[in-house]
C-alpha cells in the first residue's frame, strides 16, 4: 500500500487544489510522480493554467542584500486544466518529473516543490513544501 503525501492546497473562493505526490523522497533513478486535484462547488474561478516549480532555496544573511532568502529555479513543468479527467466538479491532472542532477542540494540548501495556480483574469496563488532527492553514492 503506498501512502501519498499532501505538498501543497490552495484555496481560492470555492476552488481547491491541492497538490499530491506519491514519493517527496526521491532517490537517483527516481521519478517524481503525483497528482493535482482541483475542485470547484460553483464554477466560481477559471484556470488558465497550473505550473510545477523544482527550485532550490537557501537561506542567508548578508549585510549588503535585502534579500534573505534566495531562489533558483532547476525545473518546471505547465499543466493544462482541460487536459485532465472530470469527475463530477473534480479534475485530475497527473505529472511527472524526472530528476537530473541540477536537483542534487550542497549545504543547507533545500529542495522546493512549488504549486503556481494562474488564475484568467486574476492574481496567480502558490503553495509550496520540500522535497528530497538523493543520488547514489560512487563508491
Amino acid at each position: 500500500m503506498v501512502f501519498r503525501k499532501f505538498l501543497s492546497s490552495i484555496g481560492i473562493g470555492t476552488l481547491t487544489v491541492d497538490t499530491v505526490v506519491e514519493t517527496p523522497d526521491i532517490s537517483e533513478g527516481g521519478t517524481l510522480i503525483g497528482d493535482i486535484y482541483i475542485e470547484d462547488n460553483e464554477h466560481g474561478q477559471e484556470i488558465e493554467y497550473i505550473e510545477l516549480i523544482v527550485l532550490k532555496r537557501k537561506e542567508r544573511y548578508s549585510e549588503y542584500s535585502d534579500f534573505e532568502v534566495v531562489d533558483k529555479i532547476v525545473t518546471k513543468q505547465s499543466l493544462e486544466v482541460a487536459a485532465g479527467f472530470v469527475s463530477k466538479n473534480t479534475h485530475i491532472l497527473e505529472f511527472q518529473m524526472e530528476p537530473d542532477e541540477r536537483w542534487q542540494t550542497e549545504g543547507d540548501e533545500k529542495l522546493i516543490l512549488k504549486t503556481v495556480v494562474h488564475i484568467l483574469n486574476g492574481v496567480d496563488v502558490s503553495d509550496e513544501d520540500e522535497i528530497t532527492y538523493e543520488p547514489e553514492d560512487d563508491y
